[in-house]
């Protein structure tokens, strides 16, 4: 059996390669990915994905605390009660 060093070749040609197809993987690729770009100012920010991770989930979880201060009270009031 060859090793990967003796298969090396020292140059390939583009005919020796096959047809290629643009797009043959993308719904694939599609599905398992969920990448998203970032702008070069909001990347310089965070140092890695667990960086990014992190404040998202910190958003999540404030944006989940300030929706349950927001909503109005079901309690009727005396004056509604009355009337």
């Amino acid at each position: 059996m060859k090793t990967a060093k003796e298969e090396m070749r020292k140059e390939y040609r583009r005919e020796g390669l096959g047809v290629g197809v643009r797009g043959k993987y993308y719904g694939e690729y599609k599905k398992g990915t969920n990448l998203v770009l970032l702008s070069p100012d909001v990347a310089a920010a965070f140092p890695d994905e667990d960086a990014v991770n992190t404040a998202l989930r910190s958003l999540m979880k404030l944006a989940q605390h300030s929706i349950g201060l927001t909503k109005r009270s079901t309690r009727t009031t005396k004056k509604q009660a009355a009337g």
